[in-house]
């Protein structure tokens, strides 16, 4: 579990293709590496991964084809910052909100508008994440933890205020930039009791289909 308060801002110094998955090796300054061991989990970009490797200065996790489906990670290459966040500790402050580290879509920027000294931004949730969209609700943004400020339909605007600007990879988003969404995991779990009985119907359409080689080839993912 994470909170969604960003430690570092990372480096992506390599992505190895290995067979339909790839191997991530990230670069950071100031994430505080000392307590970190194999097999512990780091979101980067909100995306909870496991730690395979480490170095001096950095680490590597092993990306799945799912996870290269549901994320941006399809749109990343070297040379690509993301934000970082070691997992929860239970003895830590949870200054966002529970944060899981399972994406649920990707979204779009629309609009960058500078506000005084804050940024507002509108970004575009897939359609069949607008339920859970809610004004002064929570939503994680690539890892960050934030509020909703404005719903409308499926779009949802941001205010931003200079720190988190400075210290996460927001300060550098374009219109067009692709982030991770994870909505709120309340929500998620209410919907899911909301079903009652009707929660054991196998019928519904729950499954996803595989992702395609056709999709991992198109990313370079295939060699």
């Amino acid at each position: 579990m994470f909170t969604g308060i960003i430690e570092d801002v990372g480096l992506i110094e390599a992505l190895i293709p290995s067979g339909a998955d790839i191997r991530l090796s990230i670069k950071t300054d100031k994430l505080d590496m000392s307590d970190v061991s194999f097999g512990d989990s780091i979101a980067n970009n909100g995306v909870c991964l496991t730690v395979v490797a480490m170095s001096k200065h950095g680490f590597s996790a092993d990306v799945s084809h799912e996870t290269i489906k549901r994320t941006g990670f399809a749109n990343y290459q070297a040379g690509s910052k993301v934000n970082l966040e070691k997992a929860l500790q239970a003895t830590s402050r949870l200054g966002g909100h529970i944060v899981s580290g399972h994406v649920d879509g990707v979204g779009d920027v629309l609009s960058i508008t500078p506000v005084g000294r804050y940024i507002e931004i509108w970004v575009k949730a897939p359609d069949e994440l607008a339920k859970y969209l809610a004004e002064k609700g929570s939503i994680t943004v690539d890892g960050v933890s934030l509020t909703v400020n404005q719903v409308n339909g499926a779009k949802f605007l941001l205010t931003l205020i200079p720190h988190s600007l400075k210290e996460t990879i927001i300060g550098l988003y374009q219109v067009g930039t692709k982030v991770n969404l994870e909505v709120d995991i309340i929500a998620r779990y209410l919907e899911r009791l909301m079903l009652g009985d009707k929660a054991s119907d196998d019928s519904s359409d729950n499954h996803k289909k595989d992702i395609s080689m056709a999709f991992l080839a198109e990313n370079g993912y295939l060699k």
